[in-house]
């Protein structure tokens, strides 16, 4: 069976400003993404425009996936939705260094696919944006309780930057 990210560019490169669309739902499986965040049972959507250039074609577009993971803050599961934006150049003869060769007639968009998804993917992420984290003392769970743990007073060494953080904050 054909990859729904695998395009012919033969009719593509035959004519400069030809397009083509594609438009697929991918596994993490037809990716090769070996990555924790992302299970079977979340499959990614592709949704591409491809546009021919002189020299080479030019790919826009959004992937989106879910992902799921421990928060950093208080280790409870974390999930969400990703959308990545693509603008991505593949050229015959590589001329830009941000460029992806074209090799033959095929373009296997799944590494590129594959990529970005990996790329923006959250490394660290939070259950919610204002997750409280676990009270360093006792482990608590700040979100769910509260402790009655005193906080240590901060290193005075520490007060320059206090400073700093807070004329940002305002």
């Amino acid at each position: 069976m054909a990859s729904p990210l695998r395009v012919n560019t033969a009719e593509l490169l035959r004519r400069p400003g030809s397009e083509k669309t594609v438009d697929a739902v991918v596994t993490p499986a037809d990716l090769h993404l070996l990555d924790e965040r992302f299970d079977s049972s979340s499959p990614a959507r592709v949704q591409l425009h491809l546009e021919s250039l002189t020299d080479g074609v030019v790919v826009r577009g959004t992937v989106e996936i879910d992902w799921h993971g421990l928060c950093r803050r208080c280790a409870s599961p974390a999930a969400g939705h990703l959308l990545c934006d693509v603008h991505e150049l593949y050229q015959q003869v590589v001329t830009d260094p941000e460029a992806f060769e074209l090799v033959g007639e095929q373009l296997d968009l799944a590494p590129m696919v594959r990529e970005v998804i990996v790329l923006d993917a959250p490394l660290a992420p939070l259950c919610r944006p204002d997750c409280a984290g676990l009270c360093p003392q006792c482990g608590v769970d700040r979100n769910v309780e509260q402790c009655s743990c005193t906080t240590a007073e901060a290193d005075p060494r520490w007060a320059a930057l206090e400073q700093f953080k807070q004329s940002f904050e305002t």
